[in-house]
C-alpha cells in the first residue's frame, strides 16, 4: 500500500494559548516558536517594535501585550502520526489586562505558562495558575530566560514542585521515570512492567493534569524551543468533538474598517461560509488570522478559531450549537471610575463605552440617573490609559476619568429583622422579613408565592409547617424578599453576599393575595431592614476577586 499523500494524511487540530506574568518573555517565546516551526522566515523582537505578535501601535510603544492575538503553525507528522496544526493565543501578561487572558481560557486545549527563569513563580503567576485549574487546562510549564546571571534550573524545578506540585516533571531531557511514576496509577504500572510510561499512556496524564511537562530554555536565543515543539506534537491528543455543530466565542473586536468580528473555536460538526448560525444570524465571512494578516476560509472545522464578520448579536463566552456557554469570569474590575467627556453630550460617550463594553464585558459601563453620569469599572491605571486612547482614536472622544475608588462587596456578619405592613380599608398585610448570614458562597433562595388557601391565617414563626405544606412558609410575594436584593434606597452601596432571606411571621389579608398587600409592606420590611443593616454594624466589607494577589483570587 502506498504512503499516504499530504491531502490524505489526518490533521491534529489543537488550540494552544501562552500565558506569563508580565516581562516574562512570553512574546519572544511565540516569536522563537514561530521562527522555528518555519512560520516566520526572520525573528522580531519585542524591544526592537517588530514583534510579529505585536500588531497595535500601543502594544509595540509599550512592549506588552494588550490583546490576544492568534498565529498558526504546522508541525509535520511523526511516523504514521497526523499533523499536528496549532493555533496559537499570545495573551496579555499585564495584570490590568487579565479579563483577556481569562476569556481565551474557555477555548484553550493546552496551555503553556511561561515563567522567568531569574524571578521564578510570581503573583500573576499564581493566579494563572488557579485559573488553568479553574478551566481544567492541560499545561506545559516553560522556564524562560535561563541564559541570565541567576537563573538555577533546579532551584526553579523546586520551586515549581513546590508551589503547583509533584506533577512538575523536567521534560527538557528525558523525563525522570520514578517522578513520572509517582504522577498516577497506570504511569506508575508501566514505568514498573517496563522502565518507561508509553507515550499515549503520558498523554493521557498530561491531558487528565496529573502530569505538568516543564521545559528550560532561553526563548531570545532559541534554546529549548525544538524540545518544546517536539513535545506538542508528540505529546498532545485532540479532545474529542461534537457529532453536531458547536462552536464557543471568545471575543468580541473591530478591524480598522468598522467590521464587528466574532472570534469563536469550531468544537463540533463543519462551520461553512454563509452558514446560519443558532440564533438566526448569517457568518458571512470566515477569516483565519495569521497576526495582522488573514485570509478567507469556505469552512471551519473542529479545533480551528476564525474571525466571523456578520454577526451582531453575539457576546464572549456564548456557546452556539451544541455548546454551552462558558461559566461566569472569576477576575472582577477592582476600581470605579465616572467618565466624562466636556465636548460632547454624556449620552454619546455612553453609546461609546456601550460599543467597548460589547468588546470586553467587564468594564461594567453603568448610567446613573440620580446623577446623569457614567461610571465604568477597570483593574488598573494602564488599562485607564489605553482605554483613553482608544475612545480617542476609534470615537474622537477627549474622555478624562475622576480617582478611581475601590470596589468591594458586603456581607452580612449577624441577623437582622425589619418589619413592613399596610392598612388600607377593611384590609391588613404585615411582613416580617430577616436577613441572615449563609455560608460563604451560597445563597439562600428566596420564598415562592404563598397559596390563595393561606389567605386570613398567621404566618407561623420560622420553621413551623402550615398545614398540608411539607416546608416552612415562603413569602407571600417573592418581590417582597426581591426588592432587597438591589434596594438604592437613598444610597448607592455595593453588591450583597453570603446572604440569606426568609419571612420569620407575619400577618396575610383574608382575601387572595393581590400585588398591594405583599408589595406594600415587603417593600417596607425591605427598607426597614437595610435601615437597621446601615445603621448598626451587622456587616463587612469584603474585597473584589481580582489578579493582583493570590489570596484575593477567591470566591467570596
Amino acid at each position: 500500500m502506498g504512503e499516504q499523500t499530504r491531502a490524505e494524511r489526518p490533521v491534529k487540530h489543537i488550540c494552544v494559548g501562552l500565558l506569563a506574568h508580565v516581562d516574562s518573555g512570553k512574546t519572544t517565546l511565540a516569536e522563537g516558536l514561530l521562527y522555528r516551526a518555519g512560520a516566520l522566515r526572520r525573528l522580531g523582537r519585542v524591544d526592537h517594535r517588530d514583534a510579529f505578535l505585536d500588531t497595535d501601535a500601543q502594544e509595540r510603544a509599550r512592549g506588552i501585550t494588550i490583546f490576544a492575538k492568534q498565529a498558526v503553525l504546522t508541525l509535520p507528522a511523526a511516523g504514521s502520526g497526523p499533523e499536528t496544526c496549532i493555533t496559537l493565543l499570545d495573551t496579555p501578561g499585564h495584570v490590568d489586562f487579565s479579563a483577556e487572558a481569562e476569556r481565551a481560557l474557555q477555548v484553550l486545549d493546552y496551555a503553556v505558562l511561561v515563567i522567568s527563569g531569574t524571578d521564578g513563580v510570581q503573583a500573576h503567576t499564581e493566579t494563572l495558575w488557579k485559573l488553568l485549574a479553574r478551566y481544567r487546562v492541560p499545561t506545559f510549564v516553560f522556564v524562560n530566560k535561563m541564559d541570565l546571571p541567576g537563573a538555577d534550573a533546579a532551584v526553579r524545578l523546586r520551586e515549581l514542585r513546590g508551589r503547583f506540585g509533584d506533577g512538575c516533571v523536567d521534560f527538557t531531557g528525558e523525563p525522570d521515570p520514578e517522578a513520572l511514576a509517582l504522577c498516577s496509577e497506570p504511569l506508575m504500572e508501566e514505568v514498573l512492567a517496563n522502565g518507561a510510561p508509553a507515550p499515549d499512556t503520558l498523554a493521557a496524564a498530561i491531558a487528565r493534569r496529573q502530569v505538568f511537562p516543564c521545559f528550560f530554555g532561553a526563548a531570545l536565543r532559541l534554546e529549548g524551543l525544538d524540545r518544546l515543539l517536539e513535545a506538542l506534537q508528540a505529546l498532545t491528543r485532540m479532545p474529542p468533538v461534537w457529532p453536531e455543530f458547536g462552536a464557543r466565542v471568545f471575543k468580541i473586536s473591530q478591524d480598522d474598517a468598522g467590521t464587528r468580528l466574532t472570534w469563536l473555536k469550531v468544537t463540533g460538526g463543519t462551520l461553512p461560509v454563509k452558514a446560519v448560525l443558532p440564533g438566526g444570524e448569517k457568518a458571512d465571512a470566515l477569516r483565519l488570522y495569521n497576526g495582522s494578516k488573514f485570509r478567507l476560509v469556505n469552512a471551519a472545522v473542529p479545533g480551528m478559531v476564525v474571525a466571523v464578520a456578520g454577526p451582531a448579536r453575539t457576546r464572549p463566552g456564548q456557546g452556539l450549537g451544541a455548546e454551552a456557554d462558558a461559566e461566569a469570569p472569576l477576575l472582577e474590575p477592582v476600581l470605579n471610575y465616572r467618565a466624562s467627556c466636556p465636548g460632547a453630550d454624556p449620552h454619546t460617550l455612553l453609546k461609546a463605552l456601550q460599543t467597548l463594553e460589547d468588546e470586553d464585558p467587564q468594564l461594567h459601563v453603568a448610567w446613573r440617573d440620580d446623577l446623569a453620569e457614567v461610571h465604568v469599572q477597570l483593574m488598573g491605571e494602564v488599562q485607564l490609559e489605553i482605554l483613553q486612547s482608544i475612545l480617542q482614536s476609534r470615537f474622537g472622544l477627549a474622555v478624562s476619568f475622576s480617582e478611581g475608588g475601590i470596589l468591594y462587596k458586603e456581607t452580612l456578619t449577624a441577623a437582622v429583622e425589619g418589619i413592613g405592613h399596610y392598612e388600607p380599608l377593611r384590609h391588613y398585610a404585615e411582613v416580617h422579613l430577616l436577613l441572615e448570614p449563609a455560608p460563604p458562597g451560597q445563597r439562600r433562595p428566596a420564598g415562592r408565592r404563598l397559596p390563595a388557601r393561606h389567605a386570613g391565617r398567621k404566618l407561623a414563626a420560622a420553621g413551623a409547617d402550615p398545614p398540608g405544606r411539607a416546608h416552612p412558609p415562603r413569602c407571600a410575594h417573592r418581590r417582597a424578599a426581591d426588592r432587597c436584593e438591589d434596594h438604592a434606597g437613598g444610597r448607592a452601596g455595593p453588591p450583597e453576599t453570603h446572604r440569606g432571606r426568609r419571612l420569620p411571621s407575619g400577618h396575610l389579608p383574608r382575601r387572595a393575595p393581590g400585588p398591594a398587600d405583599g408589595g406594600c409592606p415587603g417593600g417596607r420590611a425591605a427598607a426597614g431592614t437595610l435601615v437597621r443593616l446601615y445603621a448598626g454594624t451587622a456587616r463587612r466589607r469584603c474585597g473584589p476577586r481580582h489578579g493582583r494577589r493570590p489570596a484575593d483570587v477567591r470566591r467570596l
